[in-house]
């Protein structure tokens, strides 16, 4: 096992997310590798202190300071004051905190999306880096008649499985993985000597407005959602190559779909 493929799967070994055979080697190649067995214990050393501080954290004295600072100052309305005057004052008080609580839960809902997207997108990398070096095929066929009801009964989702041969990308095979604590479906493609892992599974949340591209740990990911499904392809081809394997499929889907 190599330092790159060590280090990808150290977070899954702290998290027990291994299986043994797979943990065996990572910590065999910790204990002999100088650079990668103090990682490990330095991951390992963040996830106890964050496991002691998770559920008794309590803001410093600054940071409340600031925040009651950024509060909006009560209006308090003049002694001769109508009563309709006060309570248009008032109202537009409420009105003024009501904006501002809503866009501080958009903010909050935006950052989350944001890292739980970052976080699935780490896991398919860590899924696709597993099989390289596992099982890669469960069931093995170049054609789609054959993969696709392969998953029947297997997974609560009919995954498209598309043939993108003409365009350059052959359909290998099939499996079941888990991203996110959930099985998904993995339908393998290959270029060349390269590896198209591609991740189907039910979406969650709002949907990426478009296909993202982006790099993790020097693997190319590429994701988008459709209706109720979400696609996350991981390679090691190169970004326009990826995105061009995307772009086929995304096509593909949307005139099988309809």
């Amino acid at each position: 096992m190599t330092c790159e493929s060590t280090q990808i799967l150290l977070h899954g070994l702290i998290d027990g997310e291994l299986d043994a055979r797979h943990a065996r080697e990572v910590e065999l190649h910790a204990a002999s590798c100088r650079r990668c067995g103090e990682s490990l214990r330095d991951y390992r050393m963040l996830h106890q202190v964050i496991g002691r501080q998770a559920h008794r954290y309590a803001a410093p004295e600054h940071l409340r300071r600031r925040l009651a600072a950024a509060l909006p100052t009560p209006m308090v309305p003049p002694r001769r004051a109508t009563t309709a005057s006060r309570g248009s004052m008032l109202k537009g008080f409420g009105m003024g905190s009501l904006a501002s609580a809503l866009m501080a839960a958009c903010l909050v809902l935006f950052m989350t999306h944001g890292v739980e997207q970052q976080r699935i997108a780490g896991d398919a990398v860590s899924a696709h880096l597993r099989s390289l070096h596992g099982q890669l095929i469960d069931v093995k066929s170049t054609d789609q008649h054959t993969v696709k009801p392969w998953f029947n009964g297997r997974i609560d989702l009919a995954p498209p499985v598309i043939d993108l041969k003409a365009q350059g990308f052959t359909l290998v095979g099939g499996r079941i993985d888990y991203i996110d604590a959930r099985p998904v479906a993995a339908i393998v493609y290959e270029r060349r000597s390269h590896i198209i892992n591609l991740f189907v599974s039910q979406a969650t949340g709002a949907a990426a407005p478009g296909a993202v591209i982006e790099s993790i740990q020097g693997f190319n990911v590429w994701r988008w959602s459709w209706s109720d499904l979400r696609f996350s392809a991981v390679s090691d081809l190169d970004a326009g190559e990826l995105n061009e394997f995307g772009e086929k499929l995304e096509a593909a889907v949307k005139a099988e779909k309809g």
